[in-house]
């Protein structure tokens, strides 16, 4: 903190990152419109934009890092902002969620004559929920139980169990996206099967594609941890990462309850 600062809060220096975001966002925008139709060079503008996003977010926390850890700018004032814009994206996120359950509720409870009238549809064999499902809801829950004691061990001063903690909950978010690639591979439908594929593989990949977010936010916080940079007094990012792995451990139950259980039935 400079000396000659009398206030809590951090005036950030100018970035050049939000114009380098806003321009990797326009390059993926356009470069995906022009893939899709099947205009030349649209793939390449895509792949350009996609890299540049890829890059900024790279060298925008980086230097948040810098701010916070090295440099001792973000004080508990500052730490408010990053709490309570995380807890809005995990309630923007709930609203996605909501919306692919909502989609599967509405076919299922009324379901057409198309699909036989019946749910699943005519001809659909679904999984059943006993077997990969259910296992693939337990790993999830034992993982969130790690995250805890990795923030409990982090509390205590404890780095080395803190490391050991967050090492077995990446072992085992691993080991849970093993099991539900097995999953896909032995699905007797795919995803253009009527709207119980469609549902079923939008929420199911979803889910999966934040368990991969949610292990590499795990992979950089153990990181972190090894390197020194979390204490009990000033450990914002695993905060937001362990949030994270709860609210995909949530979704996870809702998932087991919904699309495999009782949409199986």
């Amino acid at each position: 903190m400079i000396e000659s600062q009398r206030h809590s809060y951090h005036l950030v220096d100018p970035s050049p990152w939000p114009i380098s975001g806003s321009l990797g966002a326009l390059a993926t925008t356009v470069g995906g419109v022009m893939y899709m139709h099947s205009f030349q060079g649209g793939a390449t503008l895509l792949s350009l934009g996609l890299i540049f996003i890829l890059y900024t977010m790279f060298v925008w926390w980086r230097d948040v890092l810098r701010e916070s850890t090295f440099e001792g700018h973000h004080t508990k004032v500052v730490q408010l902002g990053p709490r309570y814009g995380f807890i809005l994206f995990i309630v923007s996120e709930v609203m996605f969620f909501f919306a692919l359950f909502r989609a599967s509720s509405h076919s299922s409870l009324a379901p057409t004559v198309e699909i036989g009238g019946i749910w699943p549809p005519k001809g659909i064999a679904v999984l059943d929920p006993w077997e990969i499902p259910f296992l693939n809801t337990l790993i999830p829950l034992s993982s969130g139980a790690a995250v805890t004691w990795a923030h409990h061990a982090i509390l205590a001063g404890k780095e080395k169990r803190a490391v050991y903690a967050l090492v077995a909950t990446v072992s085992l978010a691993l080991v849970f996206t093993g099991f539900q690639g097995m999953e896909y591979y032995q699905a007797p439908f795919t995803i253009s099967d009527s709207i119980y594929g469609s549902t079923f593989f939008l929420a199911t990949g979803f889910h999966g594609f934040h368990v991969i977010i949610g292990t590499i936010f795990s992979i950089i916080c153990g990181i972190r941890q090894y390197l020194g940079h979390l204490t009990k007094e000033h450990h914002v990012g695993f905060e937001a990462a362990a949030w994270y792995w709860h609210f995909v451990d949530v979704v996870r139950l809702f998932l087991f309850v919904s699309i495999y259980w009782w949409g199986g039935i």
